[in-house]
């Protein structure tokens, strides 16, 4: 992932410099969120010679802990089991006793589920002890690369928010510097730089973990987004939901950005590579104000090549496998990101309004990607439907969907990614929409296509809606298994990458 820098002047490359500076104190931290014993474990072998201690620091380094992503989070150093709280919470507590214990004492509950917040004991009590508390000494000196950055910066738009999230790091209140983030029009340079996304927290599914991207405007590609953010608005009026459930976009705001990212850290540099986000996750901001859709042009275009091309050829029948492409990827990808955004705010339960986040526990994670992958291809074909899109590109479209799938499912169920297009295959194979051909591969059927995403989408979106947690759990415990069929016909792949290692030119 180079640096391509030449076009710059001295003073920008000093800039991105300075945010990769940033970006190097997030790694620190995510690190000791996920795995503080796989961190120590890494820094012992650094200077080993032993080619099997550099295999195992690879991989450490890969999954940035000993519990291999892969393989169901088994560990592959030692055998002790992965903690579901990782470095949340304390060994050996439930949901259950937290549950019970917020019961009890119903004040604690908003530190107790904070993201940003690391529940301890304290003289026999539970406490939240915040972040910036906790990873201050690896919160300031980011804070002072960021301030030095907002300096070098000859758009004071961008260096305002620089200065204004240096202040959010230090109290954890990141609310006036996500406003400035959606507000940047069109920005040369940008940063994602926060504790954002909870799917390493398998106890409560709540705790945020840090995660950062230094990121160059790619000025061409990014103009070619206007067209989906006018219709965002539509697509949400066309959910099949009740329009209480379906909250009007128009008016907020849908910032989208291509970029090349030279640099990531923390939760985006290792594990699962994504390829775009759509941040923040505040459910308040989002229908108060919106959300910035960012894709990663260099990650797209290493999936695309790397992966799921190679993978269709070897599991797709060869007519539709030549359908998938990078632009159709491209496009399957933008409307998943916008699709973040779609659907309810909040859940409708007994209780009254409640995060979906909370609501659903630690289920939300795949579920929400699910609802983004099949919502996203509903609005897709929303977007042909009113002529906005060629109706000759549909298939596709479902074709690079389709690949998509095949190449996330070999996460497995570990994944929050993985575990959602396992559903989504297992689904729409019952509803005949994918079927298995007798020599292995498979074939899309295209007619049938369009009214299993409806069905899929609805089913989705409504569990959402309700936060039904029972719900979600039985929906994915029928559907997140891997067919045999399919684990079988996948060892045709075996020798394609399951994903990216990213190098950069900037060193950790």
């Amino acid at each position: 992932m180079p640096f391509h820098g030449n076009g710059l002047t001295t003073r920008q490359r000093k800039l991105v410099a300075k945010l990769v500076d940033a970006s190097r104190n997030l790694e620190e931290i995510y690190w000791r969120q996920i795995d503080p014993e796989g961190l120590t474990l890494y820094e012992s072998l650094k200077d080993s010679a032993n080619p099997g201690d550099n295999a195992l620091r690879q991989y450490l380094w890969i999954n940035a802990s000993r519990f291999d992503l892969l393989d169901d989070n088994n560990p592959f150093v030692g055998t002790a089991p992965i903690p579901p709280g990782r470095g949340f919470y304390p060994q050996g507590l439930t949901r259950e006793r937290i549950e019970a214990y917020v019961k009890a004492h119903p004040d604690k509950r908003e530190e107790l589920y904070s993201p940003t917040t690391i529940v301890r004991w304290h003289d026999g009590q539970l406490e939240g002890l915040p972040y910036h508390i906790a990873y201050r000494s690896f919160l300031e000196p980011a804070a002072k690369d960021l301030r030095e950055a907002a300096g070098l910066s000859d758009d004071r738009v961008f260096a305002k928010f620089l200065l204004l999230r240096a202040d959010a790091l230090l109290t954890d209140d990141y609310s006036e510097s996500d406003l400035a983030w959606l507000e940047l029009k069109d920005p040369e340079f940008d940063v994602i730089f926060a504790p954002y996304e909870t799917y390493d927290d398998g106890l409560l599914g709540v705790k945020a973990t840090y995660g950062a991207a230094v990121l160059v405007r790619n000025a061409e590609e990014s103009r070619k987004l206007a067209l989906f953010e006018k219709y965002v608005p539509d697509i949400q009026g066309a959910l099949p939901l009740p329009a209480a459930d379906r909250p009007s976009k128009r008016g907020l705001e849908t910032p989208m950005e291509i970029m090349e990212a030279p640099f990531r850290a923390g939760d985006l540099n290792h594990g699962y590579q994504a390829v775009a986000d759509n941040l923040p996750n505040d459910p308040h901001l989002h229908e108060q104000k919106g959300s910035k859709k960012i894709f990663f042009k260099n990650f797209i275009d290493a999936r695309v090549n790397y992966v799921i091309l190679p993978v269709a050829k070897l599991l797709m029948v060869p007519a539709q496998a030549s359908k998938a492409s990078g632009e159709g990827y491209l496009q399957t990808t933008v409307m998943h990101e916008m699709a973040h955004g779609l659907g309810p705010a909040f859940a409708r339960t007994r209780s009254g309004k409640v995060n979906i986040r909370e609501a659903i526990g630690p289920a939300y994670n795949g579920l929400e990607e699910a609802k983004a992958d099949v919502v996203g291809m509903f609005g897709l074909k929303w977007l042909v439907d009113h002529d906005v899109l060629p109706q000759e590109q549909l298939e596709e479209y479902y074709a690079s969907y389709v690949a998509g799938i095949f190449r996330t499912v070999r996460f497995g169920a570990a994944e929050a990614h993985g575990q959602a297009e396992m559903m989504e295959f297992n689904y729409l194979s019952e509803h005949g929409a994918i079927r298995r051909e007798k020599a292995g591969r498979y074939a899309i059927d295209f007619v049938n296509m369009p009214d299993a995403i409806n069905h899929l989408a609805k089913e989705l979106l409504e569990i959402e809606a309700t936060g039904d947690r029972k719900r979600a759990e039985i929906w994915f415990d029928r559907y997140g298994r891997l067919p045999v069929e399919l684990e079988t016909s996948l060892k045709a792949a075996a020798e394609v990458p399951v994903d990216i290692v990213p190098k950069f030119d900037f060193s950790f």
